[in-house]
């Protein structure tokens, strides 16, 4: 029978109904009550490094997290991790990258309803979640809600309320989950010889900017001082506005010769940049030494760079483990 270990952080699926809305307030024990079957198919621990609603989530919890299951890898066949469902997706493509050729389960899930509740998804989430993380086949990283098997690198949250909240961006499912059948689309596990290798750090100083129509780029002069990198969510495929006066272009300038690295991403969800396409994106891409995201989610271009700038500053480096496909995340 697998060992799995259960990490409660809090978020709607352990929170309760206070006089100032929910909370958390339900312990990683106590979750384990709700879902009794699984005993039947694994045996399972409990621990709870932090009880936080996950707006409050960040990069040193993430590291948090990592070490944890760092620690105590090597006495379990899976993990589970009980997490709010607004920054899971950062979650779940932070620990990615921080846990890279993993071929045991790490399985980040919650709910859109407290565990507690007569009508809930907390129980079937956590239960599929628990199946998922016991299976032989399951590996790596990846959000289990609502009956699906997501990429931790390709999930993105899309509605606030319904319980089919998460989808996969730009890739297909790794499996879905009916009752307790498992069935996958993807069963790669045996692909993943690469030596397990843990990391240890993330730079937070960067910055996440979207375009609105007459945005002045004089804000990014006061953000360099701040800020290590930057990522731009454009319009469509990737470009920069000029409103006749070049102010980006003289900005963008300032930015990379200052060694900041620069990453063009979309606000467009599905298909991804190519800013070769137009003339707003391809003169920038031509005359300055920028990245783009490509088919990249906007949480894991976020995460990618935090892990990235922890190892290097230096350009070269910071491109070529930026366009290296880490668990499943870029595919141009």
């Amino acid at each position: 029978m697998k060992k799995i270990l259960l990490i409660a952080t809090g978020g709607t699926i352990a929170s309760k109904y206070t006089e100032y809305g929910l909370k958390p307030q339900i312990s990683a024990e106590e979750l384990l009550k709700y879902v009794p079957d699984a005993a039947g198919f694994c045996e399972i621990d409990a621990v709870e490094p932090f009880s936080l609603d996950s707006t409050n989530v960040c990069a040193a919890h993430w590291v948090e997290l990592a070490k944890l299951i760092e620690q105590k890898y090597e006495y379990y066949d899976g993990f589970v991790v009980c997490h709010g469902t607004d920054t899971m997706a950062y979650t779940a493509a932070a620990l990615s990258y921080l846990i890279q050729n993993n071929r045991k389960p790490i399985v980040v899930t919650g709910a859109q309803k407290p565990i507690d509740l007569a009508i809930t998804d907390a129980r079937m989430n956590l239960m599929d979640s628990l199946r998922f993380a016991a299976h032989p086949r399951a590996h790596g990283t990846v959000i289990v809600f609502g009956g699906r098997v997501i990429a931790g690198t390709r999930a993105k949250k899309e509605f606030s309320k319904r319980y089919n909240a998460f989808s996969s961006i730009n890739y297909p499912d790794i499996a879905v989950i009916h009752d307790d059948r498992i069935v996958f689309y993807i069963d790669d596990k045996d692909q993943a010889t690469t030596p397990l290798r843990f990391y240890h750090a993330m730079n937070n100083k960067i910055f996440l900017m979207k375009l609105i129509p007459s945005i002045d780029a004089g804000v990014l002069e006061g953000l360099m001082q701040y800020y290590d990198g930057l990522i731009i969510e454009s319009f469509g495929v990737g470009g920069l506005p000029d409103y006749g006066d070049h102010e980006f272009m003289a900005m963008l300038e300032k930015w990379t010769k200052a060694g900041k690295l620069v990453v063009m991403s979309t606000q467009v969800t599905n298909d991804g940049s190519d800013m070769c396409v137009y003339e707003v994106g391809k003169e920038i891409k031509t005359h300055f030494p920028i990245l783009e995201s490509y088919d990249m989610t906007l949480e894991a271009t976020v995460t990618k760079m935090m892990w990235v700038f922890a190892q290097t500053l230096d350009f070269e480096e910071c491109k070529k483990l930026f366009y290296t496909t880490i668990n499943r995340d870029i595919l141009f």
